[in-house]
């Protein structure tokens, strides 16, 4: 039996703001636990929600050495779907009503005192993790910690650890003296080789140079981050240690996302009836939100945090010339407030044909995968995205610009020998995203059959967390040695 302790700053059904939770709450379950003792460790944040917290119980408390004074470092427990979770419970750190704050300084103290937190509490749990296996910037000092201050702990001997990037545009960067007085580590860790980072320190950077292995959330991903253009400044660090890297494109919970028993559209289908399920899904989405019903209109989708990375500026470019009478558009999301108001102004203009739900509503969005023709993901960079592989498994074809997981997981259309599940564009530019778009229109109003068969190809997909899952166990094996 491998033990694997997953350490992370979210995780569904408890606390998400984006994907990460997704990753965090899914992949456990579908490790092969005749194999594997899976457990999961994250903050007790406040912002629980009180069906989950209320369930917890106390297993026990003790006192830690943080920034110079005695901290309490409480810990809870939960089985959920089979699967332990531990919660480090300080409510001075993590209280509040979201996982995290507007100061990024703060933000750090918090998730510094998380990373030694979660090395302190295990031998007073009893459970000994063969790896454990830490998930973005706010675990980063976890691998520095095994390195320094537990090293020579008897517990941690012969403990590898797992770095995982899901976003490495989020690096968990402040000035060297912070990190000083927080981790009380040696100075000759604050250099350029180690956590120093343009003057400053990097959380993440310093899980990078100590973790025993990487991995990011795809394959093309892994390669793109080793370049200066999607490298963030730490591709130099990545390209050296490209032997140790590697991509896992994310899987997505098929238990959750099924067309044909999601409780939360309005009428179930699958790949075999998806020519009704999904007309039915369109005319009660346009009913629901105003639009004009006209099983004729194409529907597009864009479901997104609002903000640069998504590509949302080449919407806004090409918006009102690809919005025709014969087309409609719903958004879900929120974020930068000018985008907002960009989505807001269009929604004005142009009543019965658009829709912009400035919010992000669950319930509403697996309404928009199973109503909508086709989804856009025109992102800059996107690590993996999840978007796509939920408009695979519910029929709305995906529209992605070729980078990251979106490359590796939506084959281009090919109206030669019919085949693809989707369309691509390469260059970030508004007029290939465009063409793109009028690309797919002109195969949706004018060869339908052969959008419909798209569709099916696409359903038929497998992006549960199965095939990952599997890629996952191996490493794990290999780095522990079993």
């Amino acid at each position: 039996m491998t033990n694997i302790l997953f350490a992370a700053s979210e995780c569904v059904p408890f606390v998400k703001t984006g994907g990460l939770a997704d990753v965090v709450g899914a992949l456990p379950k579908y490790l092969d636990k005749s194999r594997f003792d899976v457990r999961v460790i994250i903050p007790y944040y406040t912002c629980i929600p009180g069906r989950y917290r209320n369930f917890f119980h106390y297993r026990h408390h003790f006192f830690m050495d943080y920034a110079g004074k005695q901290e309490h470092v409480g810990i809870m427990e939960y089985e959920y779907h089979g699967i332990k979770f531990y919660y480090v419970d300080n409510e001075y750190y993590f209280n509040g009503e979201t996982p995290y704050s507007s100061n990024m300084c703060w933000d750090i103290k918090r998730f510094t005192f998380f990373c030694k937190a979660v090395l302190a509490m295990m031998p007073v749990i009893g459970f000994h993790p063969d790896i454990i296996h830490c998930h973005d910037w706010q675990t980063g000092l976890i691998p520095v910690l095994m390195h320094s201050t537990f090293a020579t702990h008897p517990f941690y001997q012969g403990v590898k650890s797992i770095m995982t990037i899901h976003n490495l545009k989020f690096q968990g960067i402040w000035d060297i003296e912070e990190f000083q007085h927080n981790t009380n580590l040696p100075d000759y860790m604050f250099t350029p080789d180690k956590l120093e980072f343009n003057k400053d320190a990097n959380m993440l950077k310093g899980g990078l140079v100590y973790a025993d292995y990487i991995t990011t959330v795809s394959e093309t991903y892994a390669q793109e981050i080793k370049t200066p253009e999607y490298g963030e400044n730490l591709n130099g660090l990545l390209y050296a240690r490209e032997n140790s890297l590697r991509g896992i494109v994310n899987g997505i919970d098929y238990g959750i996302f099924n067309p044909e028993t999601d409780k939360k559209i309005y009428y179930n289908y699958n790949a075999d009836n998806f020519l009704t399920g999904k007309l039915e899904n369109k005319r009660r989405l346009q009913a629901e939100l105003g639009l004009e019903q006209d099983d004729r209109k194409m529907l597009i989708g864009l479901i997104s945090r609002l903000t640069d990375q998504k590509g949302l500026n080449l919407l806004g470019d090409t918006f009102e010339r690809f919005l025709d009478d014969n087309t409609q558009f719903v958004l879900i999301g929120t974020g930068d407030p000018a985008y907002e108001n960009m989505f807001r102004y269009f929604a004005g203009r142009y009543p019965g044909r658009v829709s912009a739900n400035i919010c992000y509503n669950d319930e509403l969005a697996h309404k928009v995968y199973a109503g909508a023709d086709m989804m856009l993901v025109p992102s800059k960079f996107e690590p993996c995205g999840l978007t796509q592989l939920m408009s695979l498994r519910y029929g709305s074809v995906p529209l992605v610009r070729e980078t990251g997981g979106l490359k590796d997981t939506v084959q281009p259309y090919n109206e030669f020998d019919l085949t693809g599940t989707g369309f691509t564009f390469k260059e970030f530019w508004s007029e290939a995203f465009l063409g793109a778009v009028n690309y797919a229109k002109s195969v949706f109003f004018n060869y339908r059959y052969h959008w419909d068969d798209m569709v099916k190809r696409g359903m038929q997909q497998d992006f549960s967390w199965n095939n990952s899952a599997c890629q996952y166990e191996g490493m794990y094996e290999w780095l522990a040695g079993k």
